[in-house]
């Protein structure tokens, strides 16, 4: 089975890497603006889905193919946090998020050419109180400006979370210990003694 990863983010791709599932990258393009009146749990999964179909219709051979696509988004009350468009943005999702908890919603879709699966995995993650001063120390790395929420749990922005409940590899961009279940249902098979998938 070809296996292919509907995504560009290095932090998905070392993911993968980690469990030593080898890949090919599918560079797709969708519009990800959420609907009005959407949730965003809709709107996690849809942008899930839509991305595994993409990719999967950019294949010139579909036999035996297998895409995975995911979607992170950070959620404070129901409001989805996306990526800092400027410092200013940035530093109002840092100040936003500081105290308090927060949920961090990935949602993954594998499509095959007779079946799609879409699951969700929340995580709950809580800040501790920044300091002025720490938020402009971070706004003057370069974590902030392409992670949903402005921060990234497996850098520098891990000095401002006190707890999570839930997975950890989920908040990076792909819950690993999920994933490994519905791949199974496909018939993929990883981290097993003796495969190399």
């Amino acid at each position: 089975m070809k296996f292919f990863l509907a995504s560009m983010s290095p932090r998905r791709r070392e993911l993968l890497a980690s469990l030593e599932i080898e890949h090919q990258l599918l560079d797709i393009a969708i519009n990800e603006e959420q609907r009005p009146n959407e949730t965003p749990l809709s709107y996690v999964e849809r942008m899930a889905k839509e991305k595994a179909e993409a990719g999967f219709s950019s294949l010139a051979n579909t036999e035996d193919a297998l895409v995975l696509a995911a979607d992170t988004i950070v959620v404070f009350g129901d409001q989805v946090l996306g990526k800092p468009d400027n410092r200013e943005h940035a530093r109002e999702i840092l100040r936003q998020l500081s105290g308090r908890s927060h949920a961090v919603m990935t949602a993954f879709a594998l499509k095959s050419a007779d079946k799609i699966r879409i699951q969700r995995v929340n995580t709950t993650v809580f800040f501790r109180h920044l300091l002025e001063a720490e938020i402009e120390w971070y706004l003057n790395t370069s974590e902030p400006w392409d992670k949903a929420g402005g921060y990234a749990i497996q850098g520098a922005g891990s000095a401002f979370v006190s707890n999570i409940s839930g997975s950890y590899s989920s908040v990076v961009g792909l819950p690993l210990s999920e994933l490994l279940t519905a791949l199974r249902d496909f018939g993929f098979e990883c981290c097993v003694a003796g495969s190399r998938a």
